[in-house]
């Protein structure tokens, strides 16, 4: 039986991991750093949301971009349960969108990027997801979007720099966006913003599998532009409770360094939630969210020594 285009692709990305790690073996020593993104938590404590991670063998964390939270108790509790920041999830919407031709709205977005950038800096945080459109927004307002998006954005560009945070620009399914959807585009834009500081991606497994030909091929294209990846699996669960190939993931993220120091692979399931958006405004589930971290670090730490294996 012939085989399927995305099984050749796989296949691909398999010789190129098994080349890659014969001629350059030291490379693929270092495990990949996890992380998780901790806004379906809710509304839970932090303290609450550290403790479930590191007791399941979490290091770092990714916090919700909200510029409310108390620097001090965040300290407080990274320091108690021995955890680092990875990066911040910039929560870009309509009122706060750096696309928008209100110059009131987009001027919000530019501050929301600054405070971000700042509280992240007193943690020693990596990374600042940034989305170019507004979450929630699927419709287009004019043809200049992308051009008033970018020339906003530049006007960040000297913060991210002076304090050494990583802009990573992240693609969202059409869906939910209307400009910036695949890696190609996310790449294009960084071009059109045109500043060293602003030149980096946060890949997302589920947008992929919503927009991209091949999710491995994705990962490749980024290159060494990833800082971050989200991953969830094609049903939003877990890792390994629906349908995308993990171990192509892996290869495809070994293969552009994301086992190297700096760089992370944060999970982002949200479980069993027809909305899953609310979950950043609601009380924690704790069983569910209990279950879901477990799976997720036990099924991924799994299958990437099987393929570090090969």
């Amino acid at each position: 039986m012939k085989r399927q285009n995305f099984e050749i692709e796989n296949d691909r990305i398999r010789e190129l991991y098994l080349k890659e790690k014969h001629r350059e073996s030291e490379r693929f020593t270092r495990r990949i750093d996890l992380s998780w993104s901790v806004w379906m938590f809710g509304l839970e404590p932090i303290e609450n949301s550290l403790e479930r991670l590191k007791r399941n063998r979490l290091d770092f964390v990714e916090l919700k971009g909200d510029v409310s939270m108390e620097v001090e108790k965040v300290r407080s509790a990274l320091e108690r349960y021995d955890m680092a920041i990875s990066g911040v999830c910039g929560l870009f919407s309509p009122e706060r969108d750096l696309s928008s031709p209100d110059v009131d709205i987009s001027k919000r977005a530019i501050e929301y990027i600054f405070g971000e950038i700042d509280f992240l800096s007193k943690f020693g945080g990596k990374y600042m997801i940034v989305v170019p459109g507004a979450v929630g927004r699927p419709e287009a307002i004019d043809s200049q979007e992308l051009e008033r998006s970018a020339k906003n954005l530049k006007t960040c560009a000297k913060a991210f720099s002076a304090r050494r945070v990583a802009a990573a620009i992240e693609p969202i399914r059409s869906a939910e966006v209307s400009i910036v959807h695949t890696t190609g585009e996310a790449i294009d834009y960084i071009a059109s913003v045109d500043e060293p500081a602003i030149a980096h991606l946060n890949g997302d497994i589920y947008h992929m599998l919503n927009e991209e030909r091949h999710i491995g091929r994705a990962i490749l294209e980024c290159g060494n532009r990833l800082v971050n990846l989200h991953i969830a699996d094609s049903n939003r669960d877990a890792p390994g409770k629906g349908m995308i190939d993990i171990d192509t993931v892996i290869m495809a993220s070994y293969l552009v360094g994301m086992n190297r120091p700096g760089r992370f692979l944060t999970f982002e399931p949200l479980g069993p939630y027809p909305d899953p958006y609310v979950l950043s405004t609601q009380p924690c589930n704790v069983d569910v969210m209990e279950k879901l971290v477990s799976d997720s670090v036990s099924y991924f730490r799994e299958r990437e020594e099987i393929v570090r294996s090969l």
